[in-house]
């Protein structure tokens, strides 16, 4: 009981302490204790109630009257405190009247003092914004008048100093949107100037070109005149200075200098003069700047790969004239002077690597090029000038350090191409000359005409000296000619190996190889013809035969006139020797076979013109009208011939005997010709007494006993043969070397035996005679009969054998 009053006591605490927001856990104890605790909670809390309520009132009985008195003072400042509310209100409206003109003044000081902070701040940003916009200005400016390398330099500062400072502001993004936009711009214009670069400098490169090869001939010809006065001046003391000749050499380049100013009166150009660089270098710096620089370098070298293209691309007519050379040459040159221009003034937009890649290139393709089109050329002088051009073209550009020892290659292959239009040229000459000849000594009146000739041609000849005036030189006019144009010809090659960079005696070499083929191909070729031709005659082949005589004699002149021209000794090592021997000894034997080959054709001319009546029963008494005509003919040829070296005239009468002797035994032997009369056979044989009597009148000197008489043997014992009627004597005899007629064929006497013993046939039938000469006639008959059957029984007996 005691510890449930406790324990209530204990809860009623916790209560007045406790929120009452938390008291429930605390009520729930109450009923979780024993029964009826709940009743005895209550009444203790009733208890507790009335406790509080008469401490309440007591403590209200203490202080009531202090709270009267309150009361009563506070009714009695009621009456105070009206007055000051109305004294209050009067001051408060005085107040507000007055203050109105005080507050006005307040709030446009406060408004002044705004505006000047808003002013203060609007100067401030605009001090910031103005740089902005001055260097906007200035960027529009640069951009206006085409400064776009500073027009990028003023986007940067823009980009990196002053924007950032005002980004806040809209029209500052404008101004970053726009910039990349200008960027664009100006690589576009930039681009568009390039692309204008290109095109004027592919306008230009031919005049670039030309006003290079021009400085590099003037340059070289410069050289060369002072290379000469050096030489004269060798000996003298020379001083060099820092690597430098001395002052004078100086001062004679001054007045060529000036000379040649006064001369052509205009200003040697360059490169820089004729074409405005300046896009290029503007529109590498703004690449540069803008950071794409690659793409730059790649598009140019690509640009200029296309124009190299184009300009290596040769014209269809360009091997028609120089002209068509020389612009194609200037072109190349213009563009390579371009490239190594923008070698040394750009760092990396061309390199080293990429020009010597392009040179190889273009150098392949203009090789190319020029072997093609050259091989076109026929006219020597247009390859001359080719050459010339060519030399000019290589030393251009080894003077702007281009490698062009291919193109010195290539001229050796023109070189050849060279010499084959000057072989085809002088061929033309030489045919000319031939055809303007007329082969006949050289008539001189007197001695200014005679040394005119030694002048033009070596010709030494003591017993025609010791001669008097008018007199003739053996050559004929072609002679003194054909000299003078293998000289002309020796001066046309050697035009073509000045400049070369050779040796004189690798020059040496070569002029005497081209002069080679002119002798042993072109001139040998043009004698072949020359010989071969149908209106060349006997005298005319007599000669050509002395007119080569004396060339091939004249070869050592010219073999010293080489060597006169190059400097180089005949006894050097290596060098070549003129074929002219071989060449002109070549065309004698031609033209000696050519006099036997026309003396036949002569002889088979007049035998053409035989008539022999094969039937006559009597000779005429005389030998034949053609045969008479024929030796004199012989006759008057051969009296041609003693200027011709002795085997030759020798040679050609014993072909023509030879050659007469077995016409005639071949018309015997015809086998159309069916029958011969022993009157014919008769007649036969006095034609063949006259052509004997011709041999043994020795109509060319030299023969020894009757040498010449021989070529007849033949036909002289066939004929005696059948004129003596030795058929016994020849039967016996018949292969013993002391034969009378050991000269006669079987084949052929059965032949010859065969138309007599027709003939004789014939004759008896048309013959009415007395019977005892046709019983004669019929032994003879039966004697031929005989005999025929033994000379067939030889022939047989031959044939077996062979």
């Amino acid at each position: 009981m005691a510890e449930s009053l406790a324990e209530h006591e204990r809860i009623l605490q916790e209560i007045e302490s406790t929120d009452t927001a938390c008291v429930g856990p605390t009520l729930r104890s109450v009923y979780d204790d024993q029964p009826n605790a709940h009743q005895r909670f209550m009444e203790k809390l009733d208890a507790c109630i009335r406790n509080h309520d008469r401490e309440i009132e007591k403590m209200c009985n203490f202080h009531h009257q202090g709270f009267v008195d309150a009361i009563t003072e506070l009714l009695k400042v009621r009456a105070d405190a009206g007055k000051l509310k109305v004294q209050v209100t009067d001051t408060n409206r005085r107040l507000q009247d007055a203050g109105k003109e005080v507050i006005a003044q307040t709030e446009e000081i406060i408004r002044c003092r705004i505006q000047q902070r808003n002013i203060t701040t609007v100067v401030e940003k605009l001090q910031l914004c103005l740089p902005v916009l001055e260097m906007y200005s200035k960027l529009k400016e640069q951009m206006n008048v085409k400064r776009y390398y500073s027009a990028l330099k003023t986007m940067e500062q823009l980009e990196n100093m002053y924007l950032p400072r005002v980004s806040q502001y809209r029209f500052c993004q404008i101004m970053i949107e726009n910039l990349p936009k200008l960027r664009e711009e100006i690589k576009e214009i930039s681009m568009s100037d390039l692309k204008d670069f290109l095109e004027s400098i592919r306008k230009h490169s031919d005049k670039i070109g030309e006003t290079a090869m021009k400085q590099a001939q003037q340059q070289k010809t410069f050289n060369t005149a002072l290379q000469k006065q050096n030489n004269v001046n060798y000996g003298r003391n020379m001083h060099v200075i820092n690597g430098r000749v001395p002052e004078p050499k100086y001062e004679i380049t001054s007045k060529r200098t000036l000379e040649e100013e006064d001369e052509h009166e205009e200003e040697v150009l360059t490169a820089h003069d004729l074409v405005d660089f300046s896009p290029v270098y503007r529109c590498l710096h703004i690449y540069s700047v803008l950071g794409d620089g690659e793409t730059f370098e790649n598009y140019y070298r690509k640009q200029r790969r296309k124009q190299a293209r184009l300009v290596l691309q040769p014209q269809s007519s360009m091997h028609e004239t120089v002209e068509g050379y020389r612009r194609y040459f200037s072109q190349i040159v213009g563009f390579f002077v371009v490239e190594d221009h923008i070698l040394h003034v750009t760092q990396g937009l061309v390199t080293r690597a990429y020009t010597d890649e392009l040179w190889n290139m273009a150098l392949s393709k203009i090789i190319a090029v020029l072997r093609t089109h050259s091989s076109y050329c026929t006219d020597p002088d247009l390859v001359l000038e080719l050459k010339n051009l060519i030399v000019v073209f290589a030393d251009t550009l080894q003077g702007y350090g281009f490698p062009v020892n291919r193109l010195f290659d290539l001229l050796f292959e023109i070189r050849d191409q060279y010499n084959e239009t000057l072989l085809k040229k002088w061929a033309g000459l030489f045919r000319d000359i031939f055809e303007a000849d007329n082969y006949s000594p050289i008539p001189v009146a007197n001695e200014e005409e005679y040394k005119i000739v030694i002048s033009k041609f070596p010709f030494q000849d003591p017993e025609l000296d010791k001669q008097s005036f008018p007199k003739k030189l053996p050559m004929s006019q072609s002679v003194p000619q054909i000299y003078i144009q293998v000289k002309e010809f020796i001066y046309a090659s050697l035009k073509f190996s000045e400049s070369l960079h050779r040796s004189s005696t690798e020059i040496d070499d070569m002029l005497r190889k081209s002069t080679n083929l002119l002798l042993t191909r072109t001139l040998s070729s043009c004698l072949q013809n020359l010989i071969k031709k149908p209106h060349i005659g006997l005298t005319e082949l007599v000669q050509i035969i002395i007119n080569t005589t004396h060339l091939e004699q004249a070869c050592k002149y010219l073999e010293d006139f080489i060597t006169n021209i190059t400097n180089i000794s005949q006894e050097t090592v290596h060098t070549a020797r003129l074929y002219g021997l071989s060449t002109f000894k070549d065309a004698r034997h031609a033209a000696e076979g050519e006099i036997y080959t026309k003396l036949n054709q002569k002889i088979d001319e007049f035998i053409q013109l035989a008539d022999y009546d094969w039937t006559m029963s009597e000779p005429a008494g005389r030998a034949s009208g053609y045969l008479m005509d024929l030796i004199n003919f012989l006759r008057s040829t051969f009296q041609v011939f003693t200027h011709l070296p002795g085997k030759v005239a020798q040679t050609a009468c014993m072909s023509a005997c030879q050659h007469l002797s077995t016409s005639l035994m071949q018309m015997l032997l015809d086998s159309e010709l069916k029958q011969i009369s022993m009157g014919a056979v008769q007649q036969f044989n006095l034609d063949v007494i006259q052509c004997e009597l011709f041999a043994s009148s020795e109509p060319v000197p030299g023969f020894h006993g009757d040498t010449l008489q021989l070529a007849f043997i033949d036909l002289r014992q066939l004929l005696d043969l059948f004129m003596v009627w030795d058929w016994s004597t020849y039967l016996a005899d018949y292969g013993q070397p002391t034969s009378k007629y050991l000269r006669v064929n079987p084949s052929t006497a059965l032949t010859l035996l065969e138309k007599v013993h027709r003939g004789m046939k014939d004759t008896s039938k048309k013959n009415n005679i007395f019977a005892q000469f046709r019983k004669n006639d019929r032994d003879k008959q039966k004697l031929i009969e005989t005999v025929v059957k033994q000379l067939r029984s030889l022939v047989n007996g031959m044939s077996q054998h062979t």
